[in-house]
């Protein structure tokens, strides 16, 4: 399908807006054949970074998950019985999303992209 500028406008003023000017534009700074490589790069974000309590109840789909990665932190010291007891509180009283969205699978490679 073949549109003139004029009747592009028309059926889409504000893309046709967003492509004229520099307001919403993204430089691409490079391109990668090699998929591994590339993935690699963008993951550097996160380089050296150390999940939290938080980060692992956040992969949570309920209660009693939480709970569970609760007590695995305390029992391994990554966490001490008084944080343990008020993620435990929170989680009781609020609910396992209140300590934010649910991270998917591919959460940290989605935020690496942006």
């Amino acid at each position: 399908m073949e549109l003139d500028k004029k009747r592009f406008k028309r059926m889409f003023p504000n893309l046709a807006q967003e492509m004229e000017t520099d307001h919403n534009r993204v430089a691409i700074s490079s391109v990668r054949s090699d998929i591994p490589a590339g993935e690699r790069v963008s993951t550097k974000a996160f380089d050296n970074y150390m999940p939290d309590a938080i980060d692992f109840i956040r992969r949570c789909d309920n209660q009693k998950q939480a709970e569970e990665i609760i007590n695995f932190l305390e029992k391994r010291k990554e966490i001490t019985r008084k944080h343990a007891q008020k993620l435990k509180k929170q989680l009781r009283s609020k609910g396992v999303r209140s300590f934010g969205p649910k991270k998917h699978d591919d959460y940290y490679s989605r935020q690496a992209m942006i």
